[in-house]
């Protein structure tokens, strides 16, 4: 594949982009592609075939602005890993993260492709920015000399959490996962216990890439958030003390994308009729609809799912509900015909089933509340459109986010999980919220009263702190700016 072909372009500073292959990875690191862009730069964004088919539409629209985005698919031998053909995403794989190790592994083959690409490419790489779990990108930045920063995906606030807890080994000695455990060094008071914390998304196998990370870490020259200063100016300040490192906040990057058509095919095609959704959302009155969506991984049991049915449908509050169940949507499907389910909530009720055009509705007036995984990627969006949470996190670092939300920023309440699932180790008869539960918590949230309205005002002034912050002279607008000049003059 030939790079870009304007003479002009080649005293442009030149980004190359290595995500995790994974939707919540790759959609923030499509927004990223696209700022940089916007802002003068070049940007190579490294995919596989089937993960460039499914931002088909992010492609087509970086051609049809004429952006300096080349989109480059190198080949992914899942063989080779001992992998299906077609294992080139997290959500792919059909035993959840029993297989990451597999995938990671199978990334650091990209190395020498990649490397080649970038020595015919008529303007040398100025920086790579890639992935945490992506460390082989390190030798690749040290090939060209260039900078290489770490984009983690993460909030500051999580970022932090886990570093702190990392370094000081403050779950070694744990017995009780359920006990608080205080993480020291924090800028405030904190405690998290063991079950809630990022070891509980450990995966066998991965301890010599983990291992990898940690060095690679130690040696990247900055880190990436997608996030805004005056939300988390705390905890990136902490964080560059705790690291050594530049903390770059340059988002919610969300709002800079708005040519994609409310960014509707970011990450994957709708499984939806985008209109008909429009239509049901605008024959809502305003701030009265509940969104539930558990992000691309996450995956509740079909006992849980019924459960959650069932809450919302006693809540008699308006929602959009999106069921993913993998390869146990046919057991749901089947429930939801024998119940007559959507028959029976038809009038307030909209059930998508796959794929959700998730910024689209949250973004849409009649949404006054989000059921949330508790991704940061959700959270950020929630927070752009002032929409308050109900938080119901499932692992990795979705339970720190929920303690940003809940405790910290106060523009949500949790529903009440009390530990982790990971996917792939769900318990098909295990229930972590009854339908009572989700009701209550349902009515708590889309309350009118005192303390619900004053969740709004708060969510709502986030929202527009957010875009002042991507707005020109906002925060995060001059900090993409520094960005690029940094590293500008650094290639110089």
């Amino acid at each position: 594949m030939k790079g870009f072909t304007h003479g002009s372009q080649s005293k442009k500073p030149h980004f190359v982009l290595v995500p995790l292959l994974e939707q919540g990875h790759i959609i923030p690191m499509t927004d990223l592609a696209h700022l940089l862009a916007s802002h003068g730069a070049l940007v190579t964004f490294v995919t596989t075939p089937l993960n460039a088919l499914r931002i088909d539409a992010v492609i087509q629209h970086a051609k049809e602005s004429q952006l300096p985005i080349q989109f480059l698919p190198l080949a992914f031998d899942c063989a080779k890993a001992g992998l299906p053909e077609g294992s080139e995403n997290l959500d792919m794989l059909r035993h959840g993260v029993q297989e990451f190790a597999a995938l990671l592994e199978l990334c650091f083959s990209n190395k020498d492709p990649l490397i080649s690409y970038l020595r015919e490419h008529e303007t040398p790489p100025s920086c790579v920015i890639s992935d945490e779990v992506q460390p082989w990108t390190g030798d690749v930045a040290r090939e060209f000399g260039v900078p290489r920063l770490s984009f983690p995906g993460f909030s500051a606030f999580a970022s932090l959490c886990r570093d702190i807890s990392i370094l000081h080994k403050i779950y070694d000695n744990v017995t009780d996962e359920h006990q608080p455990v205080p993480l020291p060094g924090f800028p405030h008071p904190i405690e998290v216990p063991k079950n809630k914390s990022l070891l509980n998304f450990y995966v066998p196998g991965l301890e010599k890439i983990t291992e990898k990370m940690k060095e690679e870490n130690s040696k990247i020259d900055g880190v990436i958030v997608n996030t805004f200063q005056e939300i988390e100016s705390l905890y990136i300040d902490s964080y560059e003390k705790l690291t050594g490192k530049k903390v770059w906040a340059v988002g919610p990057m969300c709002l800079y994308n708005k040519g994609l058509k409310q960014t509707v095919s970011r990450g994957n095609k709708a499984s939806i009729d985008e209109e008909s959704c429009v239509r049901w959302l605008d024959s809502m009155e305003e701030g009265s609809v509940l969104f539930v969506n558990f992000g691309s991984l996450a995956r509740c049991v079909p006992l849980q799912l019924m459960e959650i049915a069932l809450g919302l449908e006693a809540s008699r509050k308006p929602f959009i509900w999106v069921i993913k169940a993998g390869d146990k949507m046919p057991e749901i499907e089947q429930w939801l015909i024998k119940e007559k389910f959507e028959e029976r909530v038809k009038d307030r009720g909209f059930i998508i089933k796959g794929w959700a055009p998730q910024v689209m509705i949250l973004s849409h007036k009649a949404v006054g509340g989000f059921l949330t995984h508790c991704g940061w990627n959700s959270i950020i969006e929630s927070i752009c459109n002032g929409v308050t949470m109900l938080t119901w996190p499932h692992f990795g670092d979705q339970f720190f986010n929920e303690i940003l939300v809940v405790d910290v920023l106060k523009i949500g309440i949790r529903i009440g999980v009390e530990r982790s699932v990971v996917l792939g180790s769900e318990k098909s008869d295990e229930v972590m919220v009854k339908r009572d539960d989700v009701e209550r918590k349902v009515l708590e949230l889309m309350d009118e009263g005192k303390e619900g309205m004053e969740r709004r005002i708060r969510a709502q002034k986030l929202g527009e702190m957010a875009k002042k912050a991507m707005d020109d002279g906002g925060s995060s607008h001059k900090n993409i700016e520094l960005l690029i000049q940094v590293v500008e003059e650094r290639a110089k």
